[in-house]
């Protein structure tokens, strides 16, 4: 029988490449994503492409409620699910002091509360009958760049609540948790965050395809990993990042400036922290891998 895996986030960048990836291997992806519209145009796109198909719901990470009512709806309509990848995350740009508190307590709440919130709906029916839990964190997660300490502290939060809950598993049979961390992804995400610099965000190189991301994902499912990073800089910037901290520090705000915020200057803007923008979704973002739009 094939599996059945709900992905949230799933209608745009990595979390609808592993759902492309799902239904591609003959499964069943269960799509979650803030906006009914475009989970019910991707969930049709997918079961047209196959072989296998693809279901959604409506829900917020931020709304607890929501998530058991996908979760529950996913079991009343499949009567299983073997897996969840959680990539839902919004980001904002700006230094502390620059985005505002409710715009930053989004992106908190998102990366943070939004976990919890997954993790507590899923694990019963795991404990039950066996899963897998794949949280996408970031690189990001395990250093700090300047004009990105909504999504830092997001990132790192989550990191933390996450090796937490691994802990608290260890020793249950037939349910893993992974964490994946990816850098720089060529997702939209860039277009679709906030911003607060003076810029739109640009994808940092060296710059990785989402499939490449999706595919350590669903590989998590089937052999699950405490953690795994996807990019080539990722293990050298955090070696740098916990061993010559005074280089780093010098080092990243010139970077920030030089290739993380090298836009095109905007006037500040919420993106997709508050509200979804589904025009701006789809798999790829347009970016290479060194950072230049295609």
């Amino acid at each position: 029988m094939s599996r059945v895996v709900m992905v949230v986030g799933g209608t745009s960048g990595i979390g609808l490449a592993t759902a492309q990836q799902v239904v591609a291997e003959g499964g069943t992806a269960v799509v979650v994503a803030r906006h009914a519209g475009r989970v019910e145009e991707v969930a049709a796109g997918l079961t047209r492409t196959g072989p296998g198909r693809a279901t959604g719901t409506a829900a917020d990470v931020t709304d607890e409620a929501s998530v058991r009512a996908a979760v529950d709806g996913c079991l009343a309509e499949h009567g299983r699910l073997d897996a969840l990848v959680l990539t839902a995350q919004v980001v904002a740009y700006g230094t502390v002091e620059e985005v505002p508190p409710e715009i930053f307590g989004r992106v908190l709440d998102t990366g943070l509360r939004g976990t919890q919130h997954v993790a507590r709906a899923v694990l019963p029916h795991f404990r039950a009958h066996g899963g897998a839990l794949v949280v996408v964190s970031s690189l990001l997660g395990q250093i700090a760049v300047p004009s990105m300490g909504a999504y830092c502290a997001a990132k790192w939060g989550q990191l933390a609540l996450v090796r937490g809950l691994q802990a608290e598993l260890r020793g249950e049979r037939g349910v893993s948790v992974s964490l994946v961390l990816p850098g720089a992804v060529d997702t939209p995400v860039y277009q679709q965050s906030a911003t607060y610099a003076g810029r739109a965000g640009h994808a940092p190189p060296p710059v990785v395809g989402p499939d490449r991301v999706a595919r350590a994902c669903l590989r998590a499912i089937d052999r699950p990993r405490r953690q795994v990073h996807v990019g080539p800089a990722n293990r050298l910037t955090v070696l740098g990042f916990r061993l010559l901290p005074g280089v780093y520090d010098r080092l990243a705000p010139v970077l920030v400036r030089r290739v993380a915020l090298r836009g095109r200057r905007v006037e500040p803007h919420t993106g997709n922290v508050e509200e979804p923008r589904p025009e701006l979704e789809g798999v790829r973002g347009g970016w290479s891998l060194l950072g230049r739009r295609r």
